[in-house]
Protein backbone atom coordinates (compact mmCIF):
# COMPACT_ATOMS: atom_id res chain seq x y z
CA UNK A 1 0.00 0.00 0.00
CA UNK A 2 1.69 3.31 -1.02
CA UNK A 3 1.65 6.39 1.41
CA UNK A 4 -0.71 8.23 -0.67
CA UNK A 5 -3.34 5.13 -0.48
CA UNK A 6 -2.75 4.82 3.24
CA UNK A 7 -2.74 8.94 3.65
CA UNK A 8 -6.50 8.48 1.87
CA UNK A 9 -7.60 5.88 4.41
CA UNK A 10 -6.46 7.25 7.63
CA UNK A 11 -9.29 9.32 8.83
CA UNK A 12 -7.97 13.51 9.45
CA UNK A 13 -8.47 15.13 12.57
CA UNK A 14 -8.46 19.25 11.89
CA UNK A 15 -6.37 19.53 14.71
CA UNK A 16 -3.46 17.46 13.14
CA UNK A 17 -3.70 19.30 9.82
CA UNK A 18 -3.46 22.40 11.56
CA UNK A 19 -0.62 21.54 13.75
CA UNK A 20 1.16 19.56 10.88
CA UNK A 21 1.03 22.17 8.34
CA UNK A 22 1.59 25.06 11.26
CA UNK A 23 4.76 23.27 12.60
CA UNK A 24 6.02 22.69 8.90
CA UNK A 25 5.61 27.12 8.28
CA UNK A 26 7.03 27.60 11.32
CA UNK A 27 10.15 25.42 11.47
CA UNK A 28 10.65 27.16 7.46
CA UNK A 29 10.34 30.60 9.00
CA UNK A 30 12.80 29.56 11.49
CA UNK A 31 15.51 27.85 8.70
CA UNK A 32 14.97 30.81 7.32
CA UNK A 33 16.17 33.10 10.18
CA UNK A 34 20.18 33.03 10.45
CA UNK A 35 20.04 33.34 6.91
CA UNK A 36 17.83 36.66 7.24
CA UNK A 37 20.22 37.90 10.05
CA UNK A 38 23.66 37.23 8.37
CA UNK A 39 22.10 39.19 5.32
CA UNK A 40 21.07 42.29 7.10
CA UNK A 41 24.56 41.97 9.11
CA UNK A 42 25.66 42.49 5.86
CA UNK A 43 24.25 45.46 4.69
CA UNK A 44 24.76 46.96 7.96
CA UNK A 45 28.10 46.24 7.46
CA UNK A 46 28.63 47.49 4.00
CA UNK A 47 26.48 50.59 5.59
CA UNK A 48 28.95 51.16 7.94
CA UNK A 49 31.70 50.98 5.85
CA UNK A 50 30.85 53.18 3.23
CA UNK A 51 30.81 55.93 5.57
CA UNK A 52 34.04 55.66 7.07
CA UNK A 53 35.34 54.86 3.39
CA UNK A 54 33.60 58.38 2.40
CA UNK A 55 35.38 59.79 5.41
CA UNK A 56 38.82 58.56 4.55
CA UNK A 57 38.06 59.99 1.20
CA UNK A 58 37.37 63.19 2.08
CA UNK A 59 40.76 63.22 4.71
CA UNK A 60 42.54 62.49 1.43
CA UNK A 61 40.55 65.00 -0.65
CA UNK A 62 41.08 67.82 2.05
CA UNK A 63 43.64 67.45 4.37
CA UNK A 64 45.97 69.09 1.70
CA UNK A 65 43.65 71.87 1.52
CA UNK A 66 43.13 72.65 5.34
CA UNK A 67 46.93 72.39 5.83
CA UNK A 68 47.83 74.98 3.65
CA UNK A 69 45.16 77.48 5.43
CA UNK A 70 47.71 77.11 8.64
CA UNK A 71 44.90 77.15 11.01
CA UNK A 72 45.59 78.29 14.46
CA UNK A 73 46.89 75.43 16.45
CA UNK A 74 44.74 76.47 19.84
CA UNK A 75 41.76 76.42 17.44
CA UNK A 76 42.22 72.97 15.89
CA UNK A 77 43.16 71.77 19.99
CA UNK A 78 39.80 73.13 20.58
CA UNK A 79 38.13 71.46 18.01
CA UNK A 80 39.72 68.17 18.31
CA UNK A 81 38.66 68.29 22.64
CA UNK A 82 35.02 68.94 21.07
CA UNK A 83 35.15 66.16 19.02
CA UNK A 84 36.61 63.57 21.58
CA UNK A 85 33.94 64.60 24.01
CA UNK A 86 31.44 64.21 20.72
CA UNK A 87 33.00 60.73 20.19
CA UNK A 88 32.69 59.37 23.75
CA UNK A 89 28.93 60.41 24.25
CA UNK A 90 28.41 58.42 20.74
CA UNK A 91 30.54 55.56 22.12
CA UNK A 92 28.35 55.68 25.02
CA UNK A 93 25.11 55.71 23.51
CA UNK A 94 26.02 52.66 21.29
CA UNK A 95 27.29 50.85 24.21
CA UNK A 96 23.56 51.74 26.70
CA UNK A 97 21.71 51.02 23.52
CA UNK A 98 23.12 47.70 22.55
CA UNK A 99 22.50 47.12 26.17
CA UNK A 100 18.88 48.23 26.03
CA UNK A 101 18.09 46.10 23.15
CA UNK A 102 19.84 43.10 24.60
CA UNK A 103 17.52 43.71 27.74
CA UNK A 104 14.41 44.00 25.80
CA UNK A 105 14.97 41.09 23.68
CA UNK A 106 15.33 38.69 26.99
CA UNK A 107 12.45 40.45 28.60
CA UNK A 108 10.17 39.42 25.28
CA UNK A 109 11.65 36.17 24.92
CA UNK A 110 10.94 35.37 28.63
CA UNK A 111 7.22 37.01 28.12
CA UNK A 112 6.75 34.17 25.59
CA UNK A 113 7.90 31.66 27.53
CA UNK A 114 5.97 32.53 30.20
CA UNK A 115 2.81 32.67 27.81
CA UNK A 116 3.86 29.86 26.79
CA UNK A 117 3.51 28.10 29.62
CA UNK A 118 0.11 29.77 30.23
CA UNK A 119 -0.98 28.43 27.36
CA UNK A 120 -0.23 24.43 28.41
CA UNK A 121 -1.88 24.83 31.86
CA UNK A 122 -5.20 26.46 29.83
CA UNK A 123 -4.60 23.61 27.34
CA UNK A 124 -4.64 20.90 30.12
CA UNK A 125 -7.64 22.54 31.39
CA UNK A 126 -9.16 22.44 28.25
CA UNK A 127 -8.37 19.66 27.81
CA UNK A 128 -10.06 17.90 31.28
CA UNK A 129 -12.91 19.74 30.21
CA UNK A 130 -13.11 18.44 26.66
CA UNK A 131 -13.06 14.94 28.42
CA UNK A 132 -15.73 15.37 30.95
CA UNK A 133 -17.76 16.88 28.14
CA UNK A 134 -17.13 13.60 25.77
CA UNK A 135 -17.96 11.19 29.13
CA UNK A 136 -21.13 13.24 29.66
CA UNK A 137 -22.39 12.73 26.24
CA UNK A 138 -21.73 9.13 26.31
Amino acid sequence: MSKDSKDNNEKLSICDVFKEDTSEVIKKLESQTPLLFQNYSNLYTAYLHMWDDLFGTCYISEKEFFDKLNIDQSILKQIKSNSETIKKVYLENIEKNTKILDDYTKMRISAIKSFDNYVHVMMESYAKYLSEFNKSKN
